[in-house]
């Protein structure tokens, strides 16, 4: 069985969003993959020289899609 669920990481510990239908004591294995934007994923796919917030910028705004535009 599979589950995926969602936390924030703060002082060394995991903050999961919702509780979890495991056994007390039960053993698991986790893979970590962090949560963010379109950006973070390609990352470095493309020679770009700005910061990875310009990035997300130019991605997630709308006026800068050409297929948005009238």
């Amino acid at each position: 069985m599979g589950l995926e669920v969602e936390a924030t990481y703060e002082n060394g510990m995991f903050k999961l969003e919702r509780p979890l239908a495991l056994d007390d004591g039960q053993r698991v294995r986790l893979t970590i993959q962090p949560v963010s934007g379109r950006a973070h994923k390609g990352y470095g796919l493309l020679r770009w020289t700005g910061s990875l917030e310009e990035l997300d910028y130019l991605i997630d705004d709308v006026e800068n899609d050409p297929l948005e535009r009238p």
